[in-house]
């Protein structure tokens, strides 16, 4: 249908309005602010010799960038579209020129405005992810590990560092009960809260003689790894540690010490556990950063709860929900049933490709319009 220049120049108004109310929502003039003095600290030479404020700095500094410069593209994209419409006015064969400008300017706030729903105070952190098989046996238990290789696939092509904390291998040795893991990078946990809840999966059993179908369930559950800036008590006497030897490949790399570490927190019956490292101080080091990201998310859904916050997440936040179907057979598809999103192309999304962002944003834009009415 051709686009008519007051049209354009209508869409470009309501772009230039939606990008106002994103530039103060999203607080883009203080994070320039904020950048630009990060850019003269770290000018300092006083600051290189403190490695540890270094890193904080830089750390800081990448953030900003990322949360500005979709918006300074988005700017620079306005002014070219501005140029096509004067274009398109004095010569109308210019009306496709305009019209991809106009495509490219939206696509681009679209992303800001999937931005914002990543401004929560721990979305910026990395993900511990727990993924646990359903009842099953054999089946559920390798229906975990290939919702465990999607999530590493998914790391690998966002730029994550992936490191199992922990691994409990199944019933054949090929399939695992429980894994958990940390997603190292930037808004890992803003992305893989979306993944909270249950994970169904229909398929013809590759275990079973009869070649029949099977439907299994996985559990996933994502907490954010707290940092320094926020606090959490930990009185030790509700601590309850025990060690035990850790599960090893066999021959020469069997740990022969009581190196795992299992924590239990008695007040509110978390358990977390560790071990990945053959150091026990290690490894209990990372169990208490468990622990606390841990008891941090259930005070925070307490606390939700508490103020009747939860009527707001309908689509299905609740960890015990079913928020996934996949299914291989009779027919392809993967539908996520807390937005109706839906592909037919379920390798892809098996495969932690480009689709099971979509999952994600598309979950995390209803979420964030559901909590904003």
């Amino acid at each position: 249908m051709p686009l008519s220049c007051r049209e354009l120049d209508q869409k470009i108004n309501e772009l230039s309005e939606r990008s106002k109310l994103l530039f103060v929502s999203l607080a883009i003039g203080s994070k320039r602010n904020r950048l630009s003095e990060l850019e003269t600290l770290l000018n300092d030479p006083a600051v290189w010799s403190d490695t540890g404020k270094m890193a904080a700095f830089n750390k800081e500094k990448r953030m900003l960038i990322n949360a500005t410069s979709l918006f300074a593209e988005f700017e620079s994209k306005l002014e070219e579209l501005q140029i096509a419409k004067e274009l398109f006015a004095e010569d109308q064969s210019m009306e496709s020129e305009a019209v991809n400008a106009l495509e490219i300017t939206e696509n681009i706030i679209q992303k800001i405005e999937f931005q914002k729903m990543l401004g929560g105070k721990t979305d910026m952190l990395n993900a511990i992810v727990s993924i646990n098989a359903g009842a099953g046996g054999r089946e559920s238990q390798d229906w975990a590990v290939m919702i465990s290789r999607m999530y590493s696939r998914w790391c690998e092509r966002k730029g994550f560092k992936a490191d199992i904390i922990d691994k409990v291998t199944g019933d054949d040795a090929s399939g695992i009960k429980s894994m958990t893991f940390i997603a190292e990078g930037d808004y890992a946990y803003g992305y893989l809260k979306a993944e909270t809840g249950v994970h169904r999966l229909v398929r013809i059993s590759p275990f079973d003689a009869n070649k029949r179908r099977h439907t299994s369930f996985a559990s996933v559950f994502v907490t954010p790894e707290i940092d320094d800036s926020i606090e959490v008590e930990i009185e030790e006497k509700d601590l309850k540690v025990d060690t035990y030897r850790s599960g090893g490949a066999g021959g020469q790399h069997v740990n022969t010490t009581d190196s795992a570490i299992r924590i239990t927190h008695m007040p509110t019956g978390i358990v977390v556990q560790c071990q990945n490292e053959r150091s026990q101080h290690k490894n209990r080091a990372t169990a208490m950063k468990i622990l606390r990201s841990k008891l941090y998310e259930y005070e925070m859904r307490k606390k939700m709860e508490e103020s009747n916050e939860s009527e707001k997440q309908k689509m299905g936040i609740d960890f015990g929900s079913q928020i996934r179907s996949y299914v291989l057979h009779p027919y392809k598809m993967v539908k996520d049933h807390r937005t109706d999103f839906e592909t037919g192309n379920a390798e892809a999304v098996l495969d932690g490709e480009k689709i099971l962002d979509e999952f994600m944003e598309n979950y995390l834009l209803k979420a964030g319009k559901t909590n904003e009415n």
